[in-house]
């Protein structure tokens, strides 16, 4: 019997392989993304000592009274503006944006373009 792999093993493989490439730097940082069923996750690491600069997550307080449910895109965008201007506060410019394996489409997209919209270049 073939056994065929699930789509978070696929994905955690695309995710190891663009790793290979995708570093951050103090200069240009690097901007993940997770996203789960019914949240979703984003940090800027500097990939040279490993730390995390800045993270927001559809978990906080703000998003969640503002939205309710933080499964969908308008969560998303509004995560990805937080996390710019947290970043933008900490004096980051420029990211590298790390999709964490997932396809650049819907909720991923959304995040992207929201830190876009707030003054993060990628």
């Amino acid at each position: 019997m073939i056994k065929k792999p699930t789509s978070n093993v696929a994905r955690l493989r695309k995710h190891k392989r663009v790793r290979k490439k995708v570093f951050g730097t103090p200069e240009r940082p690097r901007l993940n993304v997770y996203r789960s069923l019914t949240n979703i996750y984003a940090q800027v690491i500097d990939d040279t000592v490993g730390r995390t600069l800045v993270s927001a997550s559809s978990l906080e307080k703000e998003i969640k009274s503002k939205l309710g449910y933080c499964g969908n895109k308008q969560a998303a965008r509004e995560v990805g503006k937080l996390v710019a201007q947290r970043a933008l506060a900490n004096g980051i410019k420029r990211v590298v944006f790390d999709r964490g394996g997932y396809i650049y489409h819907g909720r991923v997209k959304e995040l992207a373009e929201g830190a876009r919209e707030a003054g993060l270049e990628f």
